[in-house]
């Protein structure tokens, strides 16, 4: 994306299948229709932008696409913990065209600090970000970038646009009432964001202006007063003489400087979007409670990026996939696979014996991290020594308590669970205790456990004994019976160091939570609330990144061909939206987030009051009650979150 100001027509990325258009999945009730009396040729800036757009808010778990009608505008009241991130999206529809053809015109969107009363800020850029919504397949779903503080906008006749606002609050933020607004103005085509570049010659100018100014003022300890008042004074002047400077024209008038929020001429003429948001004193945990470990296809760096494979360049998009990841509180781990569902998968490209490693196993935000039974890059060592000598630095660690392995995808056979346990078999012999996990749905198809598949399938802790330590289970086998859990459960010896983790992919399909492109955004966000609700221990999610192959970072997305759309890709290429290299996030990755955050709110509430009140908190709310019966509407997540709030906060 330039900065050059112009108009941020972003169009929908090259994508299998788009022709255009979309719908809004379960937000369509309703609407606001107000007919327009302006007629003819339309100058935006002697129209109060309310006459010419629509615009209103919609909630995180809003799937906002080109159909959704207008609603009445409201202000925004948001509650957050510290390091946490809430998200909300203002929403766009022209009603009249005051554009060139095919465009009906630009907005400005320009977002404001958060400040509280006692000086307190969330600041655009660094707390607060922006971003567009973009329809993949007709599905809203793609967050592609925009300018910070100010952007523009072109809308399309007859369809609404959003965009996501993002608020991060920082661990060290302090308690309070935070207020803030977005104003959106229509604007001429051809009206550009005033961006100032200054020559290398006036930027040590005003350094040393500013540098001036410190050697005046510091120190002044122990001065005398007449001297401290010239000094002030000098300071004072040399200030003044700065803000002179072309620089800040704009923000100068005829009574001196004044605030670039204040009411103007244009700004008058503004829709202002007030948004309120309460910060309280719970923080949440640095390392997630529930470790979601979520796969990286390091194939699918490699081909679309061009980087060959142990090369500098691959383990730079490496290192850049894996901490982008971290923000989203889960836990990355790069894959590839083999024969028969043979899985590769390490968190850390470097071997242990590498500073990075380190780095990346002692970040506080790693709940959870894989090792490879084999090197995932090419070398002289023999695969056993190699394995022995990475357990061994490993073993010394304090965050070897983090590490598993994951070495089979879903066995079928009594060949493939007895490979796995031979494989299992060799690691616990230089580590007994080393985790092992396991995905599977289904026991042994040529060697029955139990005369039917659900009891064959619950008795796989017990074939898999002592060569698993973490069960993970497809959601897809429970159907809409929760009270199955308590089956598998019974298998897993907890007292041991056994635990049950879960996993979703293909299935379970509509109406159970699930990631697919399309489903409602409670939906997406249930999966967690399922999770904690089930009691499972952690997740796994197979893919993040799994598009179709290409061999260029613009190219045109594809879903892969016999999944459902969006399963195993969770962002995007960000080269497909603008000329950064910052991958684009999808509205479901942000709604995982969301899930996970919720977790840790039910995780205080049953802290205080124990877990039966956090389970009759998810029925009294009417949040989540089984994988069919769950919140199609956003009202009870913020009744749950008030509720944690009114009974957990200081």
């Amino acid at each position: 994306m330039d900065d050059s100001g112009n108009p941020q027509d972003i169009v929908v990325p090259p994508v299998e299948g788009v022709a255009g258009g979309g719908t809004a999945y379960g937000w369509t009730d309703g609407g606001l229709q107000v007919p327009s009396p302006l007629k003819g040729s339309i100058d935006p800036t002697e129209f109060p932008t309310a006459d010419l757009v629509h615009v209103w808010c919609m909630p995180s778990t809003a799937n906002v696409g080109p159909q959704e009608m207008p609603r009445n505008l409201e202000s925004v009241n948001l509650l957050a913990g510290r390091n946490e991130k809430e998200s909300i999206q203002i929403a766009m529809r022209p009603k009249v065209s005051w554009g060139g053809p095919g465009n009906a015109g630009v907005v400005q969107v320009q977002c404001s600090d958060l400040c509280s009363t006692s000086g307190d800020r969330l600041v655009v850029g660094q707390s607060i970000n922006m971003r567009r919504v973009v329809p993949i397949l007709g599905v809203p779903d793609a967050l592609a970038p925009l300018d910070l503080p100010v952007s523009q906008i072109s809308l399309l006749p007859g369809e609404t646009t959003a965009v996501w606002v993002s608020i991060d609050v920082p661990s060290a933020q302090p308690p309070g009432q935070y207020e803030g607004e977005i104003i959106i103005t229509a604007t001429k085509a051809d009206s550009e964001v005033p961006a100032h570049c200054l020559g290398k010659a006036e930027k040590h100018q005003l350094y040393r202006d500013l540098q001036s100014c410190l050697e005046m003022l510091d120190p002044i300890d122990g001065k005398p007063v007449d001297e401290v008042v010239e000094r002030v004074k000098s300071a004072t002047a040399s200030l003044r003489s700065v803000l002179l400077l072309p620089l800040f024209s704009e923000y100068l008038s005829l009574n001196g400087p004044v605030d670039m929020m204040e009411e103007d001429a244009i700004s008058s003429l503004s829709v202002r979007v007030k948004i309120n948001m309460t910060v309280w004193d719970f923080i949440l945990p640095v390392t997630p409670s529930l470790p979601a470990v979520f796969g990286i296809s390091d194939t699918v760096i490699e081909d679309r990026f061009g980087v060959e494979h142990g090369t500098d360049e691959w383990y730079e998009a490496l290192d850049q996939h894996f901490k982008w990841l971290l923000q989203y509180k889960i836990s990355p781990y790069f894959c590839r696979w083999g024969d028969s569902m043979r899985v590769l998968t390490y968190t850390c490209p470097w071997p242990a014996d590498h500073p990075k490693s380190d780095e990346y196993f002692s970040d506080p935000r790693l709940a959870a991290y894989a090792l490879p039974y084999s090197r995932s890059v090419s070398g002289g060592n023999a695969t056993k020594d190699y394995m022995q000598k990475q357990i061994d630095i490993l073993r010394t660690k304090s965050h070897w308590k983090k590490a598993y392995f994951y070495l089979w995808d879903e066995p079928l056979n009594l060949e493939q669970y007895e490979s796995l346990r031979s494989i299992a078999n060799e690691i616990h012999a230089y580590a007994p205790d080393a985790r092992v996990l396991t995905t599977y749905y289904c026991g042994p198809s040529d060697a029955p456990l139990a005369p039917t598949a659900f009891e064959a399938f619950v008795k796989v802790p017990k074939f898999l004994r002592p060569h698993t330590q973490i069960y993970c289970t497809s959601e897809w086998v429970l159907g809409n019976r929760e009270d199955l859990v308590k089956d598998i459960v019974s298998e897993i010896q907890p007292e041991n160091g056994e635990e049950w983790w879960t996993y979703v992919c293909m299935g379970p399909s509509d109406p159970h939570p699930n990631w697919h492109l399309g489903m409602r955004g409670t939906q997406h966000r249930a999966v967690m609330w399922r999770v904690w609700k089930e009691g499972g221990t952690g997740f796994l999610y197979w893919g993040a990144n799994c598009y179709e192959k290409a061999n260029v970072p613009s190219a045109e997305i594809r879903f892969r061909r016999g999944l459902p759309p969006g399963d195993g890709v969770l962002f995007y290429p960000g080269q497909v939206f603008s000329s950064s290299s910052q991958p684009v996030a999808s509205v479901r990755l942000e709604r995982i987030l969301s899930g996970l955050q919720d977790i840790e709110y039910l995780r205080l509430y049953s802290s205080r009051y124990g877990r039966e009140e956090g389970l009759a908190l998810l029925e009294k709310t009417g949040l989540y009650l089984g994988p069919e019966r769950y919140t199609h509407e956003h009202m009870p997540i913020d009744a749950m979150r008030g509720e944690i709030y009114n009974a957990c906060r200081s």
